[in-house]
């Protein structure tokens, strides 16, 4: 069986040999994340020649997909350690003091307009909600903020601080982002993630900034933050791709809401035909272990069955005790999910009209192949658009994207239900039947198809034009 559901590995100290890499290739990692809040531009340029020199190897395809930073709303450190706050402790965050001096009653914060965007009465949630802090004073002239603990813990250094409801003034893009931008270009990262997107105007700036760096990737938009929820139709038709980063997400609007919100950013992503992805503790347990939860198992499956393009493991690969057992787990999740009779059938779009011609032929295609006894789907694309149009509507029919161009192929490796072949014709543009000929021999090849199986094929007119599928094929093998 095909796997559609696409996978999302990050990687990180894990990762970092010939071995691991060999086998996480193996155990179908389809792209990986490079986070650029931890190391240096050398060592994300290392990875992402070592990935994609290994996948070359094995005569794979795999995204690059170079992750944002964001603001850094976090606290400083503590002099001797992790400190303990009780409940009903006062504790104060200090904007001016030395970021290497926390106590228990006190400690440094690394965002320093802070105490201007909080005020008596306001929720702040530290280190992923694990310990909250009620607020009784505020003060941006002093720099400091005045809180009680509400549910306290173990607090370690550079936790991050969210507000609970939102509302931080934070710009989505700082000083060093725009310095990673620029690197990410140069090692022609596929996706460009963009953390902590509160409008679709740091969408906007974000491919700006990749434009004028000379690259090429889409951006992805990060959905952790109350305010990206209110903007959240703008953000989704400015972006290439959706990330529901659940963690910061979840502790802004509260668990019990998170489930709800998911499903509406899945539902919204795929009607106005972007990309989405669902990240954050997906395989949490398997950090340590070497076999999920059942609950983890329920994650994936009905991320699976919402509709998503890809599932995001982060510490899991980065730092697991074996990234390949991970996404071997993964793998076998979301085939069985798929295999359900609700992950094969679609009613997307069947009352709504087509302003392009290339949409329509998409679409007319997985209308007819999802009626048909169609094996597989050859997409010929310069651009890949065809491909994500197809993608949107629910199927279980392989699309093979067939074209020329090394970052479409690697771009696609996001696209459910969609893979990237290598694929530059020797035919002219009005020689249909050796066009016919070379295409399913390919898909033979690939063992996508076989003699006395029925195919589709679609493509434009003129062989490298952007935008120009016009026909749809049906062949018989």
């Amino acid at each position: 069986m095909f796997r559609r559901t696409k996978i999302l590995a990050t990687l990180g100290p894990a990762t970092d040999s010939d071995k691991v890499l060999d086998e996480i290739i193996e155990a179908g990692v389809d792209v990986v994340r490079i986070n650029f809040s931890h190391g240096d531009h050398q060592d994300h340029r290392r990875r992402a020649e070592w990935i994609r020199n290994r996948a070359r190897a094995y005569g794979h395809q795999v995204g690059v997909l170079a992750d944002l930073q964001g603001p850094k709303i976090r606290i400083a450190r503590f002099a001797d350690g992790p400190v303990e706050l009780k409940e009903g402790d006062s504790f104060i965050l200090d904007t001016h003091m030395d970021e290497r001096a926390g106590t228990r009653e006190r400690v440094g914060v690394a965002y320093k307009d802070l105490p201007g965007d909080v005020s008596r009465g306001d929720c702040l949630l530290l280190d992923d909600g694990r310990i909250s802090l009620w607020v009784e004073e505020s003060d941006p002239d002093r720099g400091i903020i005045v809180t009680r603990v509400k549910i306290g813990g173990m607090l370690s250094d550079s936790k991050g601080i969210n507000r609970m409801g939102g509302g931080l003034s934070a710009s989505a893009l700082t000083d060093k982002d725009r310095e990673d931008i620029r690197a990410a270009a140069e090692i022609d990262a596929d996706y460009l993630a963009v953390s902590f997107v509160r409008t679709a105007d740091d969408v906007h700036e974000a491919r700006k900034l990749m434009r004028e760096a000379g690259g090429d990737a889409g951006i992805v938009a990060k959905i952790e933050r109350q305010e990206a929820l209110d903007d959240l139709p703008n953000i989704i038709a400015a972006a290439d791709v959706v990330m529901i980063a659940r963690g910061d997400l979840g502790v802004e609007i509260g668990d019990a809401e998170l489930p709800g919100v998911q499903k509406r950013i899945v539902h919204e992503a795929r009607c106005l035909n972007k990309v989405v992805i669902v990240a954050t503790q997906m395989m949490e347990s398997m950090i340590t272990n070497r076999m999920p939860t059942r609950a983890e198992v329920m994650d994936v499956a009905n991320s699976v069955l919402d509709g998503t393009d890809a599932v995001m493991l982060s510490g899991e690969t980065a730092v697991g005790i074996d990234p390949a057992n991970v996404i071997n787990t993964v793998s076998r999740i979301c085939l069985g999910a798929e295999a359900q009779p609700a992950a094969r059938t679609s009613e997307h779009r069947m009352s709504m009209e087509f302003s392009r011609i290339d949409e329509a032929i998409a679409m007319a295609a997985m209308y007819v192949a999802n009626h048909t006894d169609i094996r597989a789907i050859a997409c010929m694309t310069e651009s890949g658009s065809t491909t994500l149009w197809m993608s949107r509507i629910t199927s279980g029919i392989p699309i093979y994207a067939l074209t020329r161009d090394p970052r479409t192929r690697r771009k696609v490796t996001l696209y459910r239900g969609v893979y990237p072949v290598s694929f530059d014709p020797e035919f002219s543009a009005d020689d249909c039947l050796e066009m016919n000929r070379e295409v399913t021999d390919e898909l033979v090849r690939r063992n996508a198809a076989r003699a006395g199986d029925t195919v589709m094929i679609t493509r434009g007119d003129v062989m490298g034009v952007k935008g120009g599928t016009n026909s749809l094929k049906i062949v018989s093998i």
